[in-house]
């Protein structure tokens, strides 16, 4: 998206400077990026405290049961499909002779 802004030229220098940036696209981009980054790490400290990881081997095992489980009762059911065979007093098309042709036969 194009936009023109009008920015101090002195904080411009500096943060091209700092950043090592070769354009000013360049800096004012990566100044957003910092800005969103700080934005979700905001969010995971927010989080900081509510959250508990049991990381020993018997978390792990009931973790895997728990999966287990769970894959157990979402599975879908399959769906069998029969091929029923034709019944054996109905002739096949393909064994039929062709009756209808472009010429009529004369019956006298």
């Amino acid at each position: 998206m194009r936009t023109n802004i009008d920015i101090d030229d002195d904080l411009m220098a500096a943060a091209m400077k700092a950043g090592d940036f070769k354009t000013k696209r360049e800096a004012v981009e990566e100044g957003l990026r910092l800005l969103q980054r700080k934005k979700a790490y905001a969010a995971l400290l927010a989080a900081r405290g509510t959250l508990f990881w049991d990381d020993s081997d018997e978390a792990w095992a009931k973790a895997r049961q728990e999966r287990e489980r769970l894959e157990a009762v979402v599975q879908e059911p399959t769906i069998g499909y029969v091929v029923k065979p034709a019944p054996k007093d109905r002739k096949s098309k393909a064994a039929e002779p062709n009756t209808k042709s472009g010429t009529r036969s004369k019956s006298k």
